[in-house]
């Protein structure tokens, strides 16, 4: 220890020596004297030259003493005395002698070892801190001794090879072989090397670590590519000299192939590598990359590095816990096993150090984890590498690692177990990751995306259990964060995550539960689902946790505000944390050790009996607040398990109340005391068991309108008004089937009872009426509707066959009472129905309109325009729009007349939610028709069946819910003015159910949903078979054929709906979507042995295929074909399907639609339903560009002289009606196809550029004929059609095109001037659309003319760039082309027209060229060129 302590000190005493070189050679010349009596008196040749040189030799543990002032002095004394002596060079064998005799004693051989220590004179202290090297270091600086001593030491270190620890605790092994390094100069390196590599082969491990850690230090650069092949081959035999060999290739200087080489021999071994060295290896393997190579080796890094084989299971994890807190002796073995989590922290520093100093390598990781295509394939090192990337301080390193990272988990690649499994075995390594994986978290809960959302929630959930109480902390402020933020999706994750980490680690929350409460101050922000999920939180952390006491209070004070505040909004929030409140006040406790379980105690009882006093006497002043309160019970009645004696008390006291105020005792005569006389109606009873009691409504809503018109004031107690019989009712019921386990027995009288109402002949008399009654009428319609739908809701599960038949005459009731409510409301202008969903915000009630819509022709401008006697074109087009309006006003008219009344999907929020459970009447068999009505009359009471209007019925309220729950609607942030309609109220109660449970019910229905859909096509088969094939017989019941066909219709939707879900996507709901899949290919084929996903897929699609020839309107096709496509997309292989798909897309389009009432399909409806339908089928067709042109040649030649009505034969759906819908789905998916054309580049094969110029000729030929159309359909809509997309494909053309003429002009001369010859008629058409556009003065037309004509003019300066670049520029000049109509008339009025400016950029008269000199111009000697000349000169005449 003393010597290293003086090493320390070499440089400053080596800085002072040269200058005392004189003073010290006169001492030590004075102590030779004195020392001589000392030394040994048979003095050899060694002994006497390093006494004269200035060193003195000791014996013993006493370390060599030099008095030379420095020891390059000592150095040339000795070299100068050996080549002096007369026996030169026999002298030097005798030094080595001497050497070698004196070394032969191992103390004096390791004095010779050590650094030797200055001679110091008596009482001098100067150079105390001068340090020197020991004597063989100083002797190996000697270039004639060097290589015998060398020779020397190699031969002595072997003696020392099993005993390398002398007493003292010295490696004399590793000290000779330091003396080697660091030479200033090697005599003889090679044998050096040589005897080196014979050592390498005989030596211990230790050894042979210590040698080849020290090669790169020893030998000189030339010979490290021979070394680094001898380690490369010693590599491969012995494992346990990796780290020592890859630490020695990491100092070698080596060429980029042998490199490569000995990266690959490493990477081979990777699997054999000891834990301990794998660090080492992956260092070395990324430090020795290069751009070019990087992704080749980390692909094969990733393949063979496998992490989660360096972790041990949990299972030895806490056993070893264990031992370790217990204070056992831990095994070496186990010690090695304990310290795997530090390795893979050594193994990803390494990672993450090889990226910081490689911008290829992050890009190579990147790209070698988006390779990845299996599920299976992924691993923990995915995740680790993409939080390194994140982690990194470079921009593009994050961005990628998000956008890999969402890429990957939004297909299911990167599933919940790999991130649940890299947490579990890496929570120390990703500790230091921790900013990076909180980031990302909230970049994926905030992402609009809904599949990745969830992943988010994961890395948070993982993120608090995983880590330490600040982790934690931050998780939750986080968390809390996310719920302010005001996004929907992002609120109710956060809050899904918090009611999460309550449920399992309440304890653990507690104490931050501060931050929770905090978000309290935020509720203005929050929905009543929000709100309730906030409460519920809130509530079992006061009542669950330590710190709970606190909570508590502060939660009393809160709601005890809201409930007392006058606003109902601030009073609604109360009343719903209250009974969140009450809920985890009395939830029922659980079993205790002794089995028992454990009720509630008198004091809590009692305050929970005060609160709910206090809800309910605050909720009286107003009957919303009142109807909210027993819905927000009811909701906590079936969602929470209470104690019997709070369910006890809720229930008899719901009971008593529902009784006296809403049911009555019928006597003999019912009193009128109100506008309408009172009837008895839908008593479903039978006529010798007549109803004694009936529910009171007519007369509860004449109360309620007295009430009003006496202008009451708010603090009434008796206030049970009609509003509050549905909620009401719902609380009783909910509460008789938690006290009578699912048996409403109790209340199954009023399923059948009879309703105070008025006779509904009225509503056809509906004009006569006064608005008061009009208002009252429509208020009881509603009211009624939900009192039958709340009964729908109570008695749909009930399996005895009488229930049965009621429920279904009620829903027979509900769909009769729309009718007429359609009917009143059509009468009843502003009239405002009654709320039934009283957790949405009262003042966002949007009001549907009732009035018939006004359409207003678009008058032109203002400005007077000179129309020219010649352009009698214009005044044709405005006619030709007139008419198109006229006839798209009689379209409307027609629609509108169709219609029964007004559309009630616009009311949708004023009737009560139905249950998802009401959607298993579905099951029931259909009822169809007069076809079979005779039939089926004697089964009527032995089946249930349902109706068509009742099936649509159903089937709505179905879609509407499908739509909401699997439909996944990006997230939106909240507006600064918050003025919006509520889109979640008349959901409430699907809002509690999962997606996963809604899909799941859902498939659980696919078996009667396939059923009415056979029963449809069955019905359209009869009818077609009994009509011969004609869709108008004289038999058909035109009423019946709507309903059928609307039924045929929903189905589709709905199927479309359930498998368009984003769940099927995910891993985790593939067994959900095989059993869905399974459905569909069961009603085809038995079941047989299990199929995989793609054979179930392609049975589906058989399956549906066989509705296509009873479709009844092009709607339903409409459907059908997006629903072939949805499902074929699950089979992994959805290209297999598109030719499938484009036939029946195309036999839909090639068929004549009718309707029942003999006429064409005609109307927006149709339209759209057509524009979607064409779009289909050229995205699924193999060459979109021949479908083009077939439509365009086959379909619209036949129309262009045909009649109004008339169709083309080969195209029935085209017609001059619906030409503006084929041309502009012709146009879009023209200009999309070329968009997909590869770019043109010099490297392609002739072959190639004929392939891609030949495509560019079919575009530019399709694009031309098109264009050409608009001089035949010149309306407004096509011509700004034409200008939209024509510009499009003119730019993609110059993006896309122009490089490949500029690579294949030389080659194929003649194609590219065909080429570009037909594109200019088509820039010369559209010049001409400018100038139409500028006399028609409409400026919907006028805002596309500066882009087009910039993208003109740019394409005539690429052209002139193209042949330039192809050495023909003299070819190029520049005329001016004179402006025309669409006719190819010029237009004479141009310059009164056109700006000054304008004016001033015309070419003089003189070099303008019209067609016919253009041709001529064509015959000149360069024909070739010139053809390209005069179509670029055209085309910046276009642009002028």
């Amino acid at each position: 220890m003393m010597r290293k302590r003086r090493s320390s000190t070499v440089d400053i005493a080596e800085k002072h020596a040269p200058s005392s070189t004189k003073a010290k050679r006169s001492r030590t010349t004075g102590r030779q004297s004195k020392v001589s009596a000392q030394e040994e008196s048979t003095a050899s040749v060694f002994s006497v030259f390093l006494r004269e040189a200035g060193v003195t030799l000791k014996q013993g543990v006493t370390p060599n003493e030099i008095a030379a002032a420095d020891q390059v002095v000592f150095q040339k004394r000795i070299q100068k005395m050996l080549q002096k002596s007369p026996r030169y060079p026999d002298i030097v064998q005798e030094f080595i002698s001497g050497l070698e005799s004196h070394i032969e004693d191992a103390d004096r051989f390791r004095n010779c070892l050590l650094p030797c220590v200055p001679t110091l004179p008596e009482g001098d202290t100067s150079c105390v801190s001068s340090f020197h090297e020991s004597l063989l270091r100083m002797l190996l600086g000697i270039d004639m001794l060097q290589t015998l001593i060398i020779n020397t030491l190699l031969e002595k270190l072997p003696e020392y090879m099993l005993n390398s620890i002398d007493d003292a605790g010295l490696s004399i092994p590793r000290i000779i072989i330091n003396q080697l390094k660091w030479l200033d100069r090697v005599v003889d390196c090679k044998e050096l090397a040589a005897k080196l590599m014979e050592l390498l082969s005989v030596a211990p491990v230790d050894v042979q670590r210590d040698i080849i850690t020290s090669l790169p230090e020893i030998l000189e650069d030339s010979l490290h590519n021979d070394i680094a092949q001898y380690l490369n081959s010693l590599l491969k035999e012995n494992t346990q000299l990796t780290v020592a060999i890859l630490d020695a290739l990491s100092s070698l200087n080596l060429s980029s192939s042998l490199l490569t080489e000995v990266r690959g021999a490493v990477m081979t071994t990777l699997a054999a590598v000891q834990l301990e060295d794998l660090p080492v290896v992956v260092k070395f393997i990324l430090h020795s990359v290069s751009a070019s190579d990087a992704y080749e080796v980390v692909c094969n890094l990733r393949r063979k590095l496998e992490l989660e084989q360096c972790v041990l299971p949990p299972v030895l994890q806490e056993s070893q816990s264990r031992f370790k807190s217990k204070g056992a002796a831990v095994s070496k073995s186990t010690t090695v096993v304990c310290d795997s989590q530090d390795i893979v922290t050594l193994i990803v520093d390494a990672i993450k150090s090889a990226m910081r100093f490689q911008k290829a390598l992050s890009e190579a990781w990147l790209k070698a984890i988006e390779s990845v295509e299996e599920l299976e394939d992924h691993k923990v090192i995915d995740l680790l590498v993409l939080f390194i990337l994140h982690s990194t301080n470079a921009n593009h390193s994050r961005r990628g690692a998000e956008r890999v990272l969402k890429a990957k988990v939004r297909t299911g690649q990167i599933p919940e177990m790999l991130l649940q499994k890299t947490f579990q075995d890496n929570t120390e390594v990703l500790r230091g990751y921790f900013p990076s994986i909180l980031a990302l978290a909230q970049n994926l809960l905030r992402s609009p995306d809904p599949c990745v959302v969830p992943f988010g929630g994961h890395m948070y959930r993982h993120s608090f259990t995983a880590f330490d109480s600040y982790c934690q902390q931050e998780v939750v402020g986080c968390l809390v964060t996310h719920v302010c933020s005001g996004v929907g999706g992002e609120v109710d994750m956060a809050l899904e995550l918090l009611c999460g980490l309550v449920m399992e680690n309440p304890s653990e929350v507690g104490p931050y539960a501060v931050f929770i409460k905090g978000i309290l101050d935020y509720l203005d922000n929050l929905t009543p689902q929000q709100i309730r999920r906030l409460f519920h939180l809130l509530s079992r952390l006061a009542f669950r946790s330590q710190q709970g006491s606190h909570i508590q209070d502060d939660m009393h004070i809160v709601i005890r505000k809201q409930l007392s505040s006058t606003a109902p909004k601030y009073k609604r929030i109360g009343i719903i944390g209250a009974v969140m409140f009450i809920g985890s006040m009395g939830a029922l406790k659980p079993k205790t050790k002794d089995n028992q379980k454990d009720s509630l105690s008198p004091e809590t009882f009692r305050q929970l009996s005060a609160l709910l006093e206090l809800v309910q006497s605050s909720s009286e002043t107003s009957p919303e607040a009142s109807a909210l309160y027993y819905d927000e019970l009811a909701n906590l009645v079936q969602t929470s398990t209470l104690d019997p004696q709070v369910q006890e008390k809720i229930g008899k006291r719901v009971l008593d109340d529902f009784q006296a105020e809403f049911v009555v005792d019928l006597g003999p005569k019912i009193q009128d005391s109100f506008s309408f006389p009172a009837r008895v109606m839908y008593d479903l009873e039978e006529e010798e068991t007549q109803a004694v009691i009936a529910v009171n409504l007519m007369p509860l809503l004449a109360k309620d309108v007295h009430s009003k018109a006496k202008q009451h004031n708010g603090d009434k107690k008796d206030n049970k008004s009609s509003l509050c019989l549905s909620p009401f009712f719902r609380l009783l019921r909910l509460c008789e089937e938690k006290q009578n386990h699912e048996g409403l027995d109790e209340i199954d009288a009023l399923l059948g009872c009879p309703l105070i109402l008025t006779d509904m002949d009225v509503v056809d008399k509906m004009e006569s009426l006064s608005k008061v009654e009009k208002e009252f009428l429509c208020t009881l319609l509603f009211h009624t509707i939900n009192w039958f739908r709340e009964l729908v809701n109570a008695f749909c599960r009930l399996k005895e066959m009488e229930m049965k038949m009621k429920v279904m005459t009620r829903l027979q009731n509900i769909t009769y009472l729309q009718t007429l409510l359609e009917q009143a409301l059509a009468e009843t202008p502003g009239y405002i129905p009654p709320v039934a969903n009283f957790d949405g915000e009262s003042t966002d009630v949007i009001l549907p309109s009732t009035a018939a819509p006004v359409h207003k022709t678009k008058k032109s401008s203002g400005k007077k325009r000179k129309a020219p006697g010649k352009n009698s074109l214009e005044g044709n087009s405005q006619m030709e729009d007139k008419m198109e309006e006229d006839e798209t006003q009689q379209e409307l008219e027609k629609e509108k007349e169709a219609r029964h009344g007004v559309n009630m999907v616009s009311y949708r929020q004023f009737f009560r939610e139905l249950d998802m459970e009401v959607l298993s009447v579905v099951q029931c068999g259909l009822l169809p028709c007069s076809l079979l009505d005779s039939e089926l009359q004697t089964k009527k009471r032995e089946e249930v069946l349902i109706g068509p209007a009742e099936l649509i019925f159903l089937l709505e309220d179905m879609l509407q819910k499908l739509e909401f729950s699997l439909t996944a609607a990006p997230a939106k942030r909240r507006p600064f003015l918050k003025v919006k309609a509520d889109k979640n109220v008349g959901f409430s109660h699907l809002q509690q159910k999962s997606p996963k449970d809604v899909a799941a019910f859902c498939v659980e229905l696919l078996p009667a949903l396939c059923l009415h859909l056979e029963n449809c096509h069955n019905y359209f088969q009869t009818l077609l078979s009994e009509n011969d094939g004609m869709v108008d017989g004289p038999t058909v019941d035109i009423q019946e054929h709507h309903l059928i066909s609307s039924c045929c219709q929903l189905l589709l939707q709905v199927l479309n709906t359930i498998f368009s879900w984003f769940g099927f996507s995910q891993p985790g709901y593939r067994s959900l979507l095989k059993r869905a899949l399974g459905v569909l290919a069961g009603r085809l084929k038995e079941e047989g042995p299990e199929l995989n996903l793609e054979l179930l897929v392609k049975h589906s699609l058989d399956y549906l295929l066989n509705f296509h020839s009873t479709i009844p309107n092009l709607s339903s096709a409409l459907t059908l074909s997006q629903l072939l496509s949805t499902v074929a997309e699950k089979g992994g292989n959805p290209v297999a399907f598109k030719e499938q798909n484009a036939s029946l897309a195309r036999g839909f389009l090639t068929q004549q639609w009718m309707t029942v009432s003999g006429e064409k399909q005609r109307g927006n409806k149709f339209n759209e339903a057509l524009q979607v339908l064409l779009s289909i089928y050229l995205r699924h067709v193999d060459d979109v560009l021949k479908a083009v042109e077939e439509i365009t040649l086959e379909g619209f030649s036949q129309i262009i002289n045909a009649s109004k009505d008339e169709s083309s034969a080969a195209w029935p759906t085209l017609s001059k009606q619906t030409f503006l819908v084929f041309f502009k789905v012709l146009m879009t998916e023209l200009e999309k196809s070329v968009r997909r054309i590869p770019i043109g580049k010099s490297s392609d094969s002739s072959e190639a550029q004929s392939e891609k110029l030949l495509t560019w000729n079919l575009a530019v030929r399709d694009f031309h004929i098109l264009v050409n159309l608009v001089k035949v359909f010149d309306s407004r809509s096509v011509v700004n059609v034409c200008l939209k997309y024509g510009r499009l494909f003119l730019e993609s053309f110059l993006k896309l095109g122009m490089p490949l003429l500029d690579f294949s002009f030389k080659r194929h001369k003649e194609d590219v001037q065909n080429l570009l010859k037909t594109f200019q008629l088509s820039t010369r058409q559209l010049h001409h659309m400018c100038g139409h556009s500028k006399i028609r003065q409409d400026t919907s037309l006028t805002n596309h003319v500066p882009a087009v004509k910039k993208s003109l003019e740019l394409f005539v300066y690429r052209v002139k760039a193209m042949l330039t670049l192809n050495n023909c520029q003299e070819a190029f000049w520049i005329g001016n082309l004179k402006n025309r109509n669409l006719k190819g008339e010029e237009i004479l009025s141009q310059r009164c027209q056109e700006s000054e400016e304008e004016e001033e950029e015309q070419q003089p008269p003189a070099q303008d060229l019209s067609e016919e000199e253009e041709q001529g111009y064509d015959t000149e000697t360069l024909s070739k060129v010139n053809r390209e000349e005069n179509e670029a000169q055209d085309d910046t005449d276009e642009s002028d």
